[in-house]
């Protein structure tokens, strides 16, 4: 069964290795197969991986080669100014990250996509170790489970374009393998870093994996020790690891979580279970579905885990510790309170089954523990092949389990028990063997291939790197005049995340950090949003690209609209605290400080030479002035508001307002004179700051002397402002600075909530990690 002149060592890594190897080639295979990037024409980049992680991993790409406006605190080029310490630890913080920076920056996606290969062979490998570890087996069966492991449903099309969640799955087995050290009281020093790195590269994932590590943990201890002072100890120990790491992790651990309370309100809704018989068909493979979870992990570890509790040759308290947790995380799917316990008890956003890989890598644990005597005989196999039969038939009903899974099940749980059968026979261990990893690897493949069918079908996607984006990053280059103006993206956007993705200082902003403050200001400007209110777009509007100092707006066509405008730094006259209103129009003459609009001269008509725009939020279909162009306004609430639309030029009565579906209930249209316009800004202009001065997490700025009043900074009055020593105030919604009479000089600098005592937090635990190895040092 194993290659007696090999050390145990070397066998973990062998198994290691080929798990890394079947993974990235299962994985890669599938992509293949569904001619997606970088190996066919179709969309790799689904919902929020385009949308998001792209652009944020282009971001850090800028930031590593020194080309980012800001820096690892804040953020210039999204949102007109917003915190990035939150976003670096939830998308960014993962070691694997930083090979982007390897690649030419057009490749992005490929990076993206190199990276999440990578992750998946890390998850395979560090499962495969874990395995070794636990208990002593063939390595070659390690290293597939370990690939079987990464291989999950849930892994190739969940986690697959949403590369941070990877993180989680390389989790679970490191944490399992601290509880392991804490079992065995061994690697006392490496224990924490460990877990820190794992808090730190995806905390939510993270979570979840500690949860799972801990269930392990909890079996390991009952099945391997007695006694309640030894288990005691054990767990004790386990612990004081499991905490001290996740405060050294607390520098961005707490900054996150603080900037997660102050975001805008994502999707609430109630958790509803899927039907049993849609669970059972998630273990099968080739199937798809955004609602329920992805449980598949191959027939031939499914296989082994249903074998176990008829595998006599083990103790009876084993089968029933590891056949039972298994059930019971299973269970925990579909119960609301575990659910919520799961997933922080807050349901998600999106997918409700997130967890999903904390089972899968609790049935491969299970399923190793089926090897520990040695191989399953015909009866426990057989009884397996019907456990899984009654499994498949459990799926009956559900139109997930479509003939091709089904048929993909059956032949591949006919080749594994052959297999694992032929293998009690030494000298057919090579081919049988290689025909488990065949099974795994069609199967897997099959798995991602569909999913990618099921993901183009049913969500958004989103164009790799192009020519588009080439010729939009180049014009966005030319024209930045960075900090004396901004240069926004606009819209029509490629993505989210514009600014991050293709360059520039724009509006758009897309992140589950999304500030609320921000949201708030925007809307009430007349911004419009998808995914109800996190995904806030570019406002095309003169009075606000006044406000917020954007000097140059991409155009559709590839041209860029420049205009002169005030500085960052502005001032407002004394005055009582004013709030916004209703309408946009009003709220942006509030905050610019002048009336620049007027009403219609006419139902629908603005006076002749004036520029009309239209407010309708809910209106989702497409509108023109008359004698105009067509432009389409994307309403449809709660999920998309449609943003403020600039209409045209006005020609008088030829210039009527037509709606080309039925009117919204509510809309506005006002007409701007471009002439108020201008002078409102020379007289902004007139009194604002001489001299801007912009870092990469603060900004400076002198006054003219006699300035009175409110120094405005054109940036959202996010929570970590502080201006001139003090906490900043807000002005309609953006940082300001209450002028005492002789203030010339202004300076702002921003540091992230829970930046300070997390630093603090984490001292705290190196000093103690410090006196364990001088303990530890002494003992020795």
């Amino acid at each position: 069964m194993s290659t007696p002149h090999r050390s145990p060592r070397r066998r973990s890594l062998s198994g290691a290795a080929l798990a890394a190897l079947l993974a990235a080639v299962a994985v890669c295979a599938g992509d293949a197969a569904a001619r997606v990037f970088p190996y066919g024409p179709r969309h790799r980049s689904v919902n929020d991986l385009g949308n998001q992680f792209v652009p944020f991993h282009a971001h850090l790409w800028d930031l590593l080669h020194g080309r980012a406006r800001g820096g690892l605190l804040f953020n210039w080029q999204s949102g007109y100014g917003t915190s990035f310490l939150p976003d670096l630890g939830t998308y960014l913080t993962s070691p694997f990250s930083v090979l982007v920076a390897v690649f030419p920056r057009a490749d992005i996606d490929l990076a993206v996509y190199a990276v999440t290969v990578l992750k998946t062979a890390a998850a395979a490998a560090a499962m495969a170790w874990l395995l070794r570890t636990v208990h002593r087996g063939p390595w070659w069966a390690a290293g597939l489970l370990g690939a079987s492991y990464a291989l999950c449903g849930w892994s190739v099309i969940e986690a697959s374009y949403n590369p941070m969640w990877l993180d989680g799955l390389i989790a679970l087995p490191l944490l399992c393998l601290t509880g392991e050290w804490a079992l065995r009281g061994r690697r006392v020093l490496l224990a924490p870093p460990v877990v820190a790195v794992c808090w730190t590269a995806n905390f939510y994932t993270a979570y979840m994996a500690t949860l799972g590590a801990a269930l392990v943990l909890l079996v390991r201890v009952v099945l391997t020790r007695e006694g309640l002072r030894a288990r005691t100890a054990v767990v004790a120990r386990a612990a004081g690891t499991t905490l001290l790491g996740i405060a050294l992790a607390a520098p961005v651990l707490l900054p996150l979580f603080l900037s997660s309370g102050r975001a805008h309100p994502g999707w609430a809704r109630e958790f509803r279970p899927v039907s049993w018989a849609d669970l059972f068909a998630r273990l099968l493979p080739g199937t798809y579905s955004f609602s329920s979870p992805a449980v598949f992990v191959g027939t031939g570890t499914l296989l082994l885990l249903a074998a176990l509790p008829f595998r006599r040759e083990l103790p009876l308290r084993d089968r029933l510790g590891w056949t039972g947790l298994t059930a019971a995380v299973a269970l925990s799917l579909q119960w609301a309170p575990t659910h919520l316990a799961w997933h922080l008890f807050a349901t998600p956003n999106g997918s409700p089954y997130r967890q999903t890989f904390v089972l899968a890598g609790i049935a491969v644990i299970a399923a190793w523990t089926a090897l520990e005597r040695g191989l399953p005989g015909p009866r426990a196999l057989a009884a397996g092949t019907a456990v899984l039969a009654a499994a498949a038939l459990g799926a009956h009903g559900s139109t997930l389990a479509t003939r091709w899974s089904l048929a993909l099940f059956a032949g591949g749980l006919a080749l594994a028990g052959t297999a694992w059968w032929v293998l009690r026979r030494r000298r057919l261990l090579l081919p049988a063997a290689g025909l488990l990893a065949l099974v795994l690897l069609a199967q897997a493949a099959a798995t991602t291939a569909f999913g990618h069918r099921g993901k183009l079908g049913g969500l958004d996607d989103y164009p790799s790197w192009g020519a588009d984006h080439t010729g939009r990053a180049r014009a966005l280059a030319a024209a930045d005049g960075w900090p004396a103006y901004r240069t926004d993206p606009s819209r029509p956007a490629l993505s989210g995340n514009d600014p991050m993705l293709l360059g520039g200082q724009g509006g758009s902003y897309y992140s589950s950090h999304t500030p609320e403050v921000f949201t708030r200001t925007m809307v009430a400007l007349g911004a419009g949003w998808t995914s109800r209110g996190r995904n806030v777009q570019s406002l095309d509007n003169p009075v606000t690209d006044a406000v917020f100092a954007v000097g140059a707006r991409l155009r559709p066509d590839g041209s860029v609209l420049r205009a002169d405008v005030p500085p960052l730094v502005t001032t407002r006259p004394p005055g009582a605290a004013a709030s916004y209103g209703d309408s946009p129009f009003a709220n942006q003459e509030l905050l610019l400080g002048a009336r620049v609009y007027e009403d219609p001269h006419a139902p629908g008509v603005c006076r002749a030479g004036t520029e009309a725009y239209l407010w309708a939020p809910e209106y989702n279909a497409t509108a023109r002035l008359a004698d105009g162009p067509v432009f389409r306004l994307n309403g449809g609430a709660p999920r998309n508001r449609a943003a403020l639309q600039p209409m045209g030029v006005s020609r008088g009565a030829s210039s009527a307002l037509v709606f080309d579906a039925d009117p919204p209930p509510r809309w506005t249209l006002a007409c701007l004179d471009r002439s108020r316009l201008d002078a409102a800004v020379a007289a902004l202009r007139a009194t604002a700051a001489t001299s801007v001065r912009v870092g990469s997490s603060g900004v400076g700025a002198v006054l003219p002397a006699g300035s009175t009043g409110t120094a405005v900074v054109s940036v959202p009055a996010i929570a970590g402002w502080t201006c001139n020593g003090r906490p900043a105030s807000d002005h309609l919604g953006l940082v300001a600075v209450p002028l005492a009479p002789g203030t010339t000089r202004v300076a702002c600098s921003f540091r992230p909530p829970g930046l300070r005592p997390g630093l603090a937090v984490a001292a705290a635990a190196l000093a103690l990690l410090a006196v364990t190895a001088a303990g530890a040092r002494r003992r020795r």
